[in-house]
């Protein structure tokens, strides 16, 4: 293994090859072949044990010594084919421990015995080690992979440890998405600061920038076992869609990020997922701002870049496109700002009210004991028809039919199986809004009870948190959607 007593037992056991093959004069060293730390399971990343036989099949080599079995292949199937394989190009293999020459009459068979026993030793080792990590995670101990993990280290106690430089970082990339830029552009922006990617290289992706958006562990949770391997063989990993428990812990260790920033992080990121293209502003007004001619958002523009009457102003992305133009003005942003703070003096008046309503509207939303009951009656539906299929499958493998009514029966069963997955899908996400709804209102509630007093400074985090959109008319009225569905003009 990699682990740091075991590199004495490595160089010792090159040394000791070298050493045993040049005391033979009968035999002619080539060279000693390794792979440091690397599983015998499979031959896929092995380099050292890949050019080995490239070199016998190539003919440079024509006796592999080899300490065991387990060390050759812990693949019975891997270890079998290329014996075969070398003894086809007339080269032999001798393992020392089990004293089997593959020449032998004999060999193969002890060499199909000894490598099932391999194989099974790890599968063995395999589920130990599996059956380990999943204990650690029942009990709630987190464990990171800290080489490739930013904001963390493994502290003294075994727990996450917040590395404050790296945290900064973090803390950057939660801001500038909250602010409006997307995930590309924290990317660019991140290299061009020259900040290093969690595995360390200069490059980084808008994938990574998001996965770090949507990672738990920045706000003090855990959420354990999201993936699991499905074969000790290949080292296959799988999505954990409910094959085998999760475990979330709450307050597992130091957030970087505090909880409730995550939340509108999660809710910012499903909003833009579901505008899709028409999202892509660098600031928290894009795809807020509405123009009312057209229905289409209001985007950022620059005025006298070069000067210093410099201006940032937002208009119709459609203002000067297509033979009917758009009638709707332009607005400055501090010009946005005030009637926002306007809008939400007067709905801060009815905070009472509003905040009965919201907790009213949120029980309404959060059952959703009736959109279960059709989604568990459409996965029964889709269930049968699966079963029906394979059914007519079986039956004509029994008793062969004619293939133009068996084609035409298939087809009727894919094609309703098809209609019922496509009714699923639209109910999970129904079900989905729904509970993003749900989110985004209890984040209303959340900060409208923490408000004391009406605003009179823009105040970015209500402004994310309580406006759906906003609505511009030509002759300069706009009207606030707040979240509840309270409309205001301001």
């Amino acid at each position: 293994t990699e682990q740091e007593e075991q590199q004495t037992s490595y160089a010792a056991q090159v040394d000791y090859y070298t050493k045993y093959i040049k005391k033979h004069g009968e035999w002619e060293f080539v060279k000693v072949y390794t792979d440091e730390g690397i599983s015998a399971t499979n031959t896929k990343h092995r380099d050292g044990f890949n050019q080995m036989i490239k070199d016998a099949l190539d003919g440079k080599i024509d006796l592999i010594i080899t300490k065991s079995v387990s060390r050759f292949a812990r693949n019975t199937v891997d270890s079998l084919s290329t014996i075969r394989k070398l003894k086809e190009h007339n080269v032999e293999c001798y393992f020392e421990k089990e004293q089997i020459w593959t020449f032998d009459g004999k060999g193969e068979l002890l060499i199909t015995i000894m490598s099932s026993l391999a194989q099974e030793e790890s599968r063995s080792i395999s589920e130990n080690v599996t059956w380990g990590h999943r204990k650690r995670m029942a009990d709630g101990k987190v464990s990171l992979p800290y080489s490739s993990f930013l904001g963390y280290k493994k502290g003294e106690d075994g727990l996450p440890k917040i590395v404050p430089e790296e945290a900064e970082i973090i803390r950057f990339i939660y801001r500038s998405f909250l602010e409006g830029m997307t995930t590309y552009s924290i990317a660019k922006a991140l290299m061009y600061r020259g900040v290093l990617s969690p595995s360390g290289k200069e490059k980084w992706y808008a994938s990574t920038v998001e996965s770090i958006l949507t990672n738990e562990k920045y706000k003090g949770s855990a959420l354990l076992q999201k993936s699991f391997t499905t074969d000790f063989l290949t080292k296959k990993k799988k999505i954990n869609e409910g094959e085998v428990p999760q475990y979330y812990i709450d307050e597992s260790h130091e957030a970087i990020i505090d909880p409730q920033d995550f939340e509108q992080v999660q809710l910012e990121m499903k909003r833009r997922k579901k505008l899709g293209k028409q999202y892509s502003g660098n600031s928290l007004f894009a795809a807020k701002l509405v123009c009312a001619d057209c229905g289409c958002f209001f985007g950022s523009k620059v005025w006298h870049s070069t000067s210093k009457y410099r201006r940032v102003i937002w208009q119709c992305n459609n203002k000067f496109k297509g033979q009917q133009l758009c009638s709707t003005p332009h607005l400055y942003e501090d010009e946005i700002k005030q009637r926002f703070i306007n809008a939400f003096s007067m709905f801060f008046q009815e905070k009472d009210l509003i905040l009965e309503t919201v907790q009213m509207l949120i029980e309404s939303i959060s059952d959703t004991s009736a959109l279960n009951t059709k989604i568990e009656k459409t996965i029964q539906e889709m269930s049968n028809t699966s079963a029906l299929n394979q059914m007519h499958i079986q039956n004509n493998i029994v008793t062969a039919r004619n293939k133009e009514e068996f084609d035409r029966r298939h087809d009727e069963l894919v094609q309703q199986y098809e209609s019922q997955k496509t009714i699923y899908e639209k109910l999970m996400q129904k079900k989905s809004n729904q509970q993003n709804k749900v989110k985004q209102l209890q984040q209303l509630v959340l900060h409208l009870e923490k408000a004391d007093t009406p605003i009179d400074t823009f105040d970015e985090n209500l402004w994310r948190t309580m406006i759906e959109k906003v609505t511009i008319f030509h002759d300069n009225r706009m009207f606030f959607q707040f979240l509840d569905g309270t409309e205001i003009e301001a």
